[in-house]
């Protein structure tokens, strides 16, 4: 990996310019289990909330990673958003957003793609991001696949023997796309216990980033810290779609902590969601995007 970042920018120039996505090494940790505000302790789980804030239903922890990788796989192709609706509604209603190693004849995967028809090998298809590739490759060839209904949209790419079926996942599908593109922020966190030894590799999420949003993200690091800049004007919405995607992994990957402008999301108290920086924390404050990983023991 390329060198780490030798000069701590300012606010300002952060504002003006660009934003950036750190994961940084950190130290021991006191791991605690996660409680329900209510004082019962809750099964893993992640929210998706409306543009008001409204909790708007949840999935679990793999849901929402599967779901960010088929947004990731969108943003890298230069996809609109319709085609990230699409996409997860599809994966909804054929897997539930489960990398699924069965169905119906050779049907394997998150959109259940059958080898035998064309779609790729067994090996690949169980890829969420090659099968997230492989759907969007057929759905831009749909003509007005945007503006025509969801489900007839997917129906164009699968070919389901339920074409009907697809609809009933749209609007969550929507929300859930409008939370991973950044276009709705802190709409979407996760909420897990911590165990008592967990480990995060920020050279593995370093890969994860450049497979699933492509050359375009350029992170910069040395392993133990790696930056992603941001273009001039892309900050909030580009930030909070990282941001997302940096939380519906976090349990996979081992992300602790994820600080964002104001907002703040820690592992430790991920049952509180998206918390808001104050006074006793406002050194925590940043205009970039700034991820911590559990580290080794």
């Amino acid at each position: 990996m390329p060198g780490p970042t030798t000069a701590k920018r300012s606010r300002r120039a952060a504002r003006g310019a660009f934003a950036t996505l750190v994961l940084l090494g950190i130290g021991g940790y006191a791991f605690v289990t996660l409680y329900d505000r209510d004082g019962s302790q809750g099964p893993p789980h992640c929210a998706v909330a409306r543009a008001d804030g409204e909790r708007a239903f949840t999935l679990k922890p793999q849901q929402a990673a599967n779901a960010a990788t088929i947004e990731a796989v969108a943003s890298a192709r230069g996809l609109p958003e319709r085609a990230v609706t699409i996409a997860i509604a599809t994966a909804m209603q054929e897997s539930s957003l489960r990398n699924l190693d069965y169905g119906d004849r050779d049907s394997l995967g998150l959109f259940q793609q059958r080898p035998s028809m064309g779609w790729g090998s067994e090996e690949q298809v169980m890829d969420p991001v090659y099968a997230a590739g492989a759907f969007y490759d057929r759905l831009v060839e749909v003509p007005s696949y945007e503006t025509m209904p969801l489900t007839e949209a997917a129906q164009e790419v699968q070919r389901s023997a339920f074409p009907d079926e697809y609809a009933k996942h749209e609007e969550e599908a929507a929300l859930l796309a409008a939370a991973l593109t950044g276009r709705t922020p802190a709409a979407l966190s996760c909420s897990w216990i911590v165990g008592a030894e967990q480990d995060g590799q920020p050279s593995e999420v370093y890969d994860r980033l450049v497979r699933e949003f492509g050359e375009g993200v350029q992170p910069i690091g040395d392993g133990t810290q790696v930056t992603v800049p941001l273009r001039a004007g892309e900050e909030t919405r580009r930030g909070w779609e990282l941001a997302h995607w940096a939380v519906a992994h976090s349990a996979e990957l081992g992300i602790a902590r994820i600080s964002y402008g104001n907002h703040l999301w820690e592992a430790e108290s991920s049952a509180d969601g998206w918390q808001e920086i104050t006074e006793e924390n406002v050194a925590s404050s940043t205009d970039e995007l700034r991820l911590s990983v559990f580290s080794p023991v």
